[in-house]
């Protein structure tokens, strides 16, 4: 028998080694690409196949720990049973009826909305908004003025210093009321030719005097009493001149009296107002030189008052002297007064393609002053128009608004754009439709209670 090479097996055992070791290691790198094909997130269970090759499960036979694990996540597809069905429906009824609740708070919450009482209804009137007719307006810009015929410029008659003065502006002053004095030399000399022209006036009258008794006793003759008496003439009419002078420069009879008994002479002289009113305007100061031309002070009588406007080309003929108009003021909170046209302009500005107009306005209370804007409000034809009662706009941020019922014993504030009010109306411009029921009176009343209510 032959015997067995011990080392004759090394070859293959190594080689079956080898064999495995390289089949271990495709095995592990299919399995790693198996991995990598599969979607994150999906697991091995979303391939639809097992791991070892079996068939996948039905999602029935999974038990009730996989309808768990889709309740969970909340998957829509999953197929929920009558429990689940009538839980939905309960969660969606609820939800609806919170929306409608949300929708009516919300509408609670609209500070234009106001509901009130039942009992509160009889104390408003509504209507709906019925067309009318409503006098055209033609509304022109303008100011009140003073009146330049009631308006004195007061100045000095000599020219002098002012020593003081007695008056400020907005003082009140009557005619004759002394508003300053000045001292002149001018005076000095006026007073000295008074003087010398009644003493002349004297001398000439006795003179005459006794040249008609010499003449009676035959002792002159005619010739010289007519020249005496000639000298009479010249004498009065000198005098004449001097009292006219000394009353220019502010001496009036009781004082040219004094003056010519005592012989003693006033260094200044009054200056007074020449008609009552108030003092607009002051142009000097103590220790100023005045001139006769200077006007020191103006002062107006306000009883009466122009309010003055520019009204387009166009219109021009809508207005004429001795129409009727109205003053609306701003700053009297739009009161309106009653005016007269007293001048209509016969020439067209170039620059603005305006014709002036004047009225004439009465302010025996003195609420108007000079200056204040004013609206010029011409009333034309009347024609029909949507309109509302003044009873019925509430003002509000500046805007007119109207109270507009949308239900029972509910009102909504509603904007709108109106035209001036002509006879207790406003014509309707924008923001209102025809037959809408509003709230004809007691519109400030409910804006009241909206108001009230607003703050609770």
């Amino acid at each position: 028998m032959s015997r067995s090479n011990p080392g004759a097996g090394r070859p293959t055992v190594r080689a079956a080694w080898l064999l495995l070791c390289a089949g271990i290691l495709l095995g592990l790198s299919a399995c790693e690409r198996n991995q990598q094909s599969v979607a994150p997130g999906t697991g091995g269970a979303s391939t639809g196949a097992d791991p070892r090759g079996t068939a996948p499960k039905d999602s029935s036979e999974t038990g009730n720990g996989a309808g768990k694990t889709h309740s969970a996540t909340g998957d829509p597809s999953v197929t929920r049973g009558p429990s689940a069905a009538r839980g939905a429906s309960a969660a969606g009824g609820a939800s609806a009826a919170g929306g409608a609740s949300d929708a009516q708070a919300d509408a609670e919450k609209d500070p234009r909305v106001v509901r009130i009482r039942p009992e509160m209804a009889k104390r408003f009137i509504v209507g709906p908004a019925q067309r009318q007719e409503v006098a055209s307006v033609l509304e022109v810009p303008g100011r009140l003025e003073a009146n330049e015929k009631l308006v004195s410029r007061i100045g000095a008659s000599v020219t002098g210093r002012v020593l003081e003065t007695m008056v400020d502006v907005g003082s009140r002053v009557r005619a004759g009321d002394i508003v300053a004095r000045v001292s002149s030399p001018e005076l000095t000399q006026a007073q000295l030719n008074f003087l010398r022209a009644n003493s002349a006036f004297s001398l000439a009258e006795r003179a005459v005097d006794r040249a008609r008794q010499l003449f009676s006793a035959d002792v002159i003759s005619a010739a010289e009493l007519q020249r005496r008496e000639t000298e009479l003439a010249v004498a009065r009419a000198e005098l004449r001149a001097a009292n006219d002078h000394l009353s220019l420069l502010g001496f009036d009879s009781a004082m040219q009296t004094r003056i010519r008994d005592s012989g003693q002479l006033d260094s200044s002289v009054a200056v007074r107002a020449s008609r009552p009113g108030v003092v607009l305007e002051r142009n000097v100061s103590p220790g100023q030189v005045a001139q006769p031309g200077d006007p020191l002070f103006t002062v107006a009588d306000l009883s009466a008052l122009w309010a003055v406007g520019a009204l387009p080309e166009q219109s021009a003929s809508f207005a004429r002297v001795g129409q009727s108009v109205e003053i609306e003021v701003p700053a009297l909170s739009n009161r309106r007064f009653r005016a007269r046209i007293v001048f209509v302009g016969d020439i067209v500005q170039p620059e603005t393609r305006t014709v002036a107009i004047r009225t004439e306005v009465d302010n025996a209370t003195r609420e108007l002053k000079p200056q204040m804007l004013a609206k010029l409000l011409l009333i034309g034809p009347k024609e029909q128009a949507l309109a509302v009662p003044d009873t019925a706009v509430v003002r509000e941020s500046d805007r007119d608004h109207v109270f507009v019922r949308t239900g029972e014993d509910t009102y909504r504030l509603q904007p709108l754009e109106l035209g001036p009010s002509v006879q207790g109306r406003r014509a309707v411009l924008r923001g209102l439709q025809e037959g809408t029921p509003i709230v004809r009176e007691g519109a400030f009343h409910l804006n009241n209670e909206r108001k009230r209510a607003e703050l609770e």
